[in-house]
């Protein structure tokens, strides 16, 4: 499949995170947290808004396709890094490369807050 993305397609900035641990004083305890691994452009597409019910909770998440050119830097993302895109931060849930070593289709899903 071949897809034809320009400059132009490109128009929002996202920026991928890892999860790092860090040991924290006095007691030396380990932490998880999030550092900025790249900012790269992006095409965006919602896919979907999703509303459910489950246990007397309502939980509303958002669904996104990011397309951003293949590199290095991001050949090894996957569903342990998150994207952060508009104060809002996506899950990685599937990574596929699309026309060999040209682009990444990245999709993501993320908590819908009110």
């Amino acid at each position: 499949m071949s897809v034809i993305l320009g400059a132009s397609d490109l128009k929002r900035r996202i920026t991928i995170r890892r999860a790092t641990k860090t040991t924290i004083p006095p007691f030396n305890e380990t932490v998880e947290t999030w550092a900025d691994l790249i900012t790269v452009w992006a095409k965006v597409n919602q896919v979907t808004d999703v509303e459910q019910y489950r246990a007397q909770e309502i939980g509303a998440s958002v669904d996104t396709r990011f397309t951003i050119r293949y590199a290095s830097e991001v050949a090894g993302v996957g569903p342990l890094d998150r994207i952060a895109f508009k104060g809002r931060d996506y899950n990685i849930t599937g990574v596929r490369e699309i026309d060999r070593n040209l682009w990444l289709e990245i999709s993501a899903v993320a908590r819908a807050e009110g």
